[in-house]
């Protein structure tokens, strides 16, 4: 008997009433684990949401994940109990607490920090709960434990198998002293700590009320039936869809050592009847810097990216049943230890996540979705000298940006990363009280939505400046510079990613995606934007009046609106919107465009970047209007990223253009 056949066979262990009652309390038990650790936790990152929660039953199968967690941890927190049950085996008693942050075991990077409780019932090993939290500081070179120069972990931070804090209900204080005293803030990392360790308290709560109303045997029961609802649901959507393979590439930005090269991800996908393979065979080898990512990473860029066009589908570890992912050793997408993989988050992760969307945007046009923008992080660490405080500070910040444009629907604005929806996007008054930087801007990018008949969502550009500090340093993870923010079925790119020091002065400084340990002094200004998505469909079937509407609300700037969308808007008083299309000539330009944008495509490199250089045309024109990819800090074209990027603008857009 097959597994599926298995799986329908025991659908009636419990009546329908009880299963889904037990079912949605297994969800709420995990959202109360989440509640718990966003009111008592030290940490202002995990405090913005990056968090998340599971059960898991004895085996350490994903019984459920919440409806709070945030989509990277997804996937890989069965790993990590696995990992503790491989290590301890029979030495696992009633009290116990482990914690583990090793992304070669499972995890994702060292500062998503699990705490893992396992849970008894008359003496018998039943489940674990398990609270994951990014730590924003867990060692390491660099304030943050980002640092891109590293190569291997060691430059990265804390490396931590399972291990056990509580034994047997007593406080292993010095192993916890251990840990942090590693760490900066150590007093900060042990409040996470008992904040993490009291959320599986809450869900190891929840788990025996639920026991002494409806018995152990149909709890455990349903255990075993909510996995077999996933797998059976998950099959049965998946049978309805037509078999075939389906590949694509994205590009991470470069391997420092090399230069001059993106670094591709290959994502085969195929559907064989209610089964979904994955091949990331044809995936570049791990490279010099710490945007690798380790096998659970990728397994859960995966599983996220599929789980994004089956919304309906609840997650536990009946999912990864019927998702089979093949990742190539000493690849980008499953790199070894000790091998570099911190900002696996800004690399890898979201371009298999991306390419995957636009894979199943073929199967499921009804919800198609361009790329969308990269995740950033921007770190500043230092001690902190404003009257009053005299301590280590992390200023340590994500911004919102674009999603891609959907089907016959633009895309969103100012959202949190796919990396990881449900982070909330900070404060900026909470971090002014918690660090010597103050926030001097943060809006909308005005033509960052890559353009489209359904645009991309629209980007935000956010700066601060530096007040009473002492040795402090900055470092910065992101991508796309480079590899720019795509768009499909016709529709163009957004914007390069890129952090910048004194902007808008004589001493501006570009210091792109990527860097560690950049000093800064009181007074130091910083500026960076985020991309907007890209867009879906050819920008030249845009409703002009739709582009109207786009200037109307600064989304698209009247220059942008005839060079993009070929619509010539005439402002009349910008004081009360009042703007006005020439429908004559936005005939004639869309014409125009029409004529000459596949030649544009194809003008030499070195023109391109001569004309860009002379402030002839701007960074826009260069990205989307030819398709060249120019070094920001230098104003030198790269030829080679050049190629591979026009490859893909032909199979993305060119070739949907009529």
């Amino acid at each position: 008997m097959s597994q599926h056949t298995q799986s329908q066979s025991i659908a009636t262990r419990l009546d329908p009433v009880t299963f889904e009652v037990l079912k949605n309390a297994f969800v709420n038990l995990v959202d109360q684990m989440s509640e718990q650790i966003l009111r008592t936790c030290y940490s202002f990152v995990i405090y913005s949401r990056d968090f998340s929660s599971a059960i898991c039953d004895a085996q350490g199968n994903t019984i459920m994940q919440g409806t709070q967690d945030i989509s990277v941890h997804v996937g890989t927190l069965h790993l990590t109990a696995k990992a503790v049950l491989e290590d301890f085996g029979d030495d696992i008693h009633p009290g116990d607490v482990f914690l583990v942050n090793d992304p070669y075991r499972g995890g994702t990077h060292f500062c998503d920090v699990r705490i893992i409780r396992p849970v008894f019932y008359n003496d018998q090993l039943i489940a674990f709960m398990q609270s994951n939290g990014h730590w924003a500081d867990v060692g390491g070179t660099v304030p943050g434990s980002f640092n891109v120069q590293s190569k291997d972990h060691y430059g990265e931070g804390m490396r931590i198998p399972p291990v056990r804090l509580w034994s047997q209900g007593r406080y292993l204080s010095d192993v916890a002293n251990l840990m942090v005293s590693n760490m900066r803030v150590p007093e900060e990392r042990l409040g996470d700590l008992r904040a993490q360790s009291e959320a599986t308290k809450v869900g190891e709560a929840q788990l025996v009320r639920l026991i002494e109303k409806y018995g152990l045997k149909t709890v455990l029961t349903a255990f075993e039936e909510v996995q077999n609802y996933v797998e059976r649901l998950g099959r049965s959507r998946i049978a309805e869809l037509p078999n075939g393979t389906w590949e694509t590439t994205d590009y991470i930005d470069m391997d420092p050592e090399i230069g001059d090269q993106l670094i591709p991800i290959n994502v085969r996908m195929t559907i064989q009847d209610d089964e979904i393979y994955y091949d990331l065979n044809g995936s570049h080898p791990y490279i010099s810097c710490f945007l690798n990512s380790g096998f659970g990473a990728s397994f859960s860029a995966v599983i996220s990216g599929t789980k994004t066009f089956f919304p309906d589908i609840p997650l536990n570890s009946g999912f990864y049943r019927f998702v089979h992912v093949e990742l190539p050793e000493n690849s980008v997408v499953n790199a070894p230890w000790p091998v570099a993989v911190t900002g696996f988050c800004s690399g890898a992760y979201e371009k298999i996540m991306n390419a995957i969307f636009e894979l199943w945007s073929e199967i499921m046009p009804e919800r198609a979705l361009a790329c969308s923008f990269n995740l950033e992080y921007l770190l500043i660490g230092g001690w902190d000298r404003r009257p009053g405080y005299d301590n280590y500070f992390m200023w340590y910040d994500w911004m919102a940006g674009g999603h891609g444009g959907r089907a016959h629907k633009d895309g969103a604005n100012a959202l949190s990363p796919v990396f990881g929806v449900g982070l909330s996007i900070q404060p900026c008054e909470g971090q002014e009280r918690l660090s010597p930087v103050i926030t001097t801007h943060h809006e909308i990018v005005t033509d960052s939505a890559g353009p489209g008949k359904f645009r991309g969502g629209a980007g935000v550009r956010k700066g601060g400046i530096l007040t009473e500090c002492e040795n402090t340093v900055m470092s910065y993870c992101c991508d796309r510079s480079r590899s720019v923010t795509w768009g499909i079925q016709g529709g163009l790119p957004s914007l390069p990613h890129g952090a910048k020091l004194h902007p808008d002065t004589e001493d501006e400084r570009f210091l792109g995606t990527i860097f560690s340990n950049v000093p800064l002094k009181p007074g130091t200004s910083f500026d960076r934007p985020s991309a907007g998505g890209g867009g879906l469909g050819d920008p030249l079937e845009r409703d002009p009046r739709l582009v109207l509407e786009d200037v109307i609300d600064g989304y698209v700037s009247i220059e942008r609106a005839q060079k993009d969308y070929g619509v010539i808007i005439k402002e009349i008083d910008r004081e009360i919107d009042l703007f006005e299309i020439d429908k004559e000539a936005t005939q004639q330009e869309r014409e125009y465009i029409r004529t000459h944008r596949r030649g544009w495509l194809e003008e030499d490199i070195e023109s391109v970047e001569a004309r860009y250089n002379s402030g002839e045309i701007d960074a826009l024109d260069v990205i989307r209007r030819h398709g060249v990819i120019i070094d920001y800090a230098t104003g030198k074209a790269l030829p080679v990223s050049t190629e591979q990027y026009r490859t893909t603008l032909h199979k993305r857009t060119l070739a949907y253009w009529s």
